[in-house]
């Protein structure tokens, strides 16, 4: 235990780069994967075409090599990013709007037709129907499943510790070499700064679940 009250400013300091991947990637998942949601849908064949291609690819693909392709790959084109917490906000973002995609889209094919049909009733046009009345139903009702999504990716940035990023289990894999009797207390510690992430996302996801539920 004291190894673990010795290492906390090394905690928090993998904590913040954890959260900061979790917010920035978690962010930018929602918007491109309600994107392709979107493009999902659309009328047009091409559109659902690339997406539909894009989700697969990226559903069935393993997040490590997703990295792999980011951080080493693209170098080897001639595309050279940043070293640090970048490629794992790409990787983590290309990754997780596959998941998010998927969601938004079991929402939107959860409104009721008559919704898109009163919409295109009353002149709106199909990306106007689907953004003005279609998306704000089907996001209401897939608020849980999309922090499910992000409770997931918070445990996906581990990830990032094999790839020169002192994330939680990167930090806790050093302090596991320093205090090598103390293993189980310093892994517990790991675990308990993610916990910190994982447990008040789940509660909002409890709390809107009620919420929605109630509003029907």
């Amino acid at each position: 235990m004291d190894a673990v009250l010795e290492s906390i400013p090394a905690y928090l300091t993998g904590f913040r780069v954890t959260l900061y991947l979790t917010v920035v990637s978690g962010a930018l998942s929602l918007v491109l994967g309600t994107v392709l949601a979107a493009f999902r849908v659309s009328p047009l064949r091409s559109l659902r075409t690339i997406a539909a291609a894009l989700v697969e690819a990226g559903r069935n693909t393993p997040l490590t090599l997703v990295f792999v392709f980011f951080v080493f790959i693209l170098p080897g084109m001639g595309i050279v990013l940043p070293l640090g917490t970048l490629p794992a906000v790409i990787a983590l973002t290309v990754y997780t709007s596959a998941f998010v995609c998927e969601a938004v889209r079991s929402g939107i094919n959860a409104v009721g037709v008559g919704q898109a049909e009163a919409a295109r009733a009353i002149g709106l046009g199909t990306v106007s129907t689907l953004w003005l009345v279609v998306l704000p139903q089907a996001l209401r009702s897939v608020v849980p499943p999309l922090i499910n999504v992000l409770i997931a990716l918070t445990k996906n940035t581990s990830v990032a510790a094999g790839f020169a990023v002192v994330e939680l289990t990167a930090t806790g894999r050093g302090l596991a070499r320093d205090y090598p009797a103390d293993v189980v207390a310093v892994l517990l510690g790991v675990a308990l700064f993610y916990l910190l992430i994982t447990i008040p996302a789940g509660a909002v996801a409890g709390w809107v679940e009620r919420r929605v539920v109630f509003t029907r």
